[in-house]
């Protein structure tokens, strides 16, 4: 794509509607080339709140595309999964006149496809899990009788976070396997399974931008999967996260930009497929080093929110340098403070949860006291508007964001906030980004 000068006045469209969109467009809201920020008419009450809703469907991109023709749209940012692996990226393109931020479909494999994701890192000599692609179940369950380890099923297709279930007993494994291919609890998603083997250690998310070319790497996350405290309970889309984390050493984020990101990055040219957008590897640190548990090719959710909070600069031309290939003429920068996102949720979560709950206390969570130096940021996630309140719309309500001189400071700063948050079953995890949690290997 030849290089195009990112214009004065921007109008931008977002695509998404969770907390992860909304700490996006709190960010580009600080742009000094933002014209119109629209946002689908279905987006929570935060995003609503900020951005002007834009009144076509955003399930047809052919109806989107012309419509973001009328409105003089320059910018698409796609946030979640599903627009990529429908190819709005290449669907809503339309250079000079607009450029997208987020890669085509071909590109974004990397996530809605685990079993493609395997066959590049594999040719790329990428660390990973030793694993097996089945699509039988009879042979997938011998796999699993053949066994000693526990080990990890994944659903090789989208399934919103939850296609994953890690197995310490040949019982849940054999449980597993019969949710995917006997059951079709995720429909065509579990079609085919990966089994691999179990890795041991601490979590770190690295998130890159990639222009094509040339990347950089964002300040790395630390996440929270599991639902109850000390990381106890099944997985969920993500109870918190905090930036920076200790565990991601100058040393870590070297071994990881040569032994995973620069293969993956050439592996895909090799093939064709040129990355433009974000590519996050989520990593074990293992014993004999990080290694690529899985890829997403967007921001991450909750990630997204303490990430954002400390980026320094304009998210506008950030993007579009990324969607253009200018990524080499751009310096970023973070903030020195320690930013904390802690994410309130909804009674019976990650099952099934009620809906329509008034939520009160989010003028007090933002007005709580603090030092001179400290923000406090709410991002809404599952929320809406009904009858002129903000009710609960979602498992993961909203993501309380806190930044301090440093991490246990804004852990305790987001927590604090976040119990001022009141509705029916309202729930957090107090100890996202506690120094036990985030002390390096």
């Amino acid at each position: 794509m030849a290089k195009l000068r990112c214009p004065d006045r921007v109008h931008v469209l977002l695509l998404g509607t969770g907390g992860r969109e909304h700490a996006i467009a709190w960010k580009l809201r600080q742009s000094r080339r933002l014209g119109t920020l629209w946002v689908e008419a279905d987006a929570n009450a935060g995003l609503r709140e900020i951005g002007r809703v834009c009144p076509e469907p955003t399930n047809d991109p052919f109806r989107l595309a012309r419509w973001c023709e009328r409105e003089d749209v320059s910018l698409v940012v796609i946030g979640p999964e599903g627009p990529l692996a429908a190819d709005y990226a290449t669907k809503l393109a339309d250079p000079p006149r607009r450029v997208v931020f987020g890669p085509s479909r071909e590109a974004a494999q990397l996530e809605w496809d685990k079993a493609f994701a395997k066959q590049v890192m594999r040719a790329a000599s990428v660390p990973t899990a030793d694993s097996r692609v089945f699509t039988d179940a009879e042979q997938a369950l011998a796999f699993v009788a053949s066994r000693r380890d526990g080990c990890v099923v994944k659903a090789t297709g989208l399934c919103a976070g939850k296609g994953v279930v890690v197995c310490k007993t040949a019982a849940e494994a054999r449980a597993a396997v019969e949710d995917c291919l006997v059951k079709k609890v995720f429909g065509d998603a579990g079609a085919s399974i990966l089994i691999e083997d179990r890795l041991e250690g601490p979590e770190v998310s690295v998130l890159a931008l990639c222009d094509g070319s040339s990347f950089w790497i964002l300040d790395p996350a630390q996440d929270h999967k599991r639902v109850g405290v000390g990381d106890t309970g099944p997985n969920t889309g993500g109870m918190g996260a905090f930036s920076p984390t200790p565990r991601a050493t100058p040393e870590l984020l070297r071994i990881v930009e040569r032994d995973v990101l620069v293969p993956t990055i050439d592996a895909l040219k090799r093939m064709e497929i040129p990355f433009r957008g974000v590519l996050y590897a989520g990593l074990m640190l293992t014993p004999a080093g990080p290694k690529v548990l899985e890829f997403n090719t967007r921001f991450g959710d909750p990630e997204t929110q303490p990430i954002l909070a400390r980026l320094k600069g304009d998210l506008v031309e950030l993007c579009w340098a990324t969607a253009t290939g200018q990524l080499d003429e751009v310096d970023l920068s973070f903030d020195s403070r320690a930013a904390c996102c802690v994410v309130v949720c909804s009674k019976g979560y990650p099952g099934s949860y009620p809906k329509g709950l008034e939520i009160e206390g989010l003028d007090d969570a933002k007005a709580i006291e603090r030092a001179p130096g400290e923000d406090v940021l709410l991002f809404h996630a599952g929320t809406s508007i009904k009858g002129g309140k903000v009710v609960t719309a979602g498992g993961r309500v909203l993501g309380v964001t806190a930044l301090a001189a440093n991490l246990e400071r804004a852990s305790e700063l987001a927590s604090l906030a976040a119990s001022k948050i009141r509705f029916d079953g309202a729930f957090f995890r107090p100890d996202i980004g506690r120094p036990r949690a985030a002390q390096p290997v």
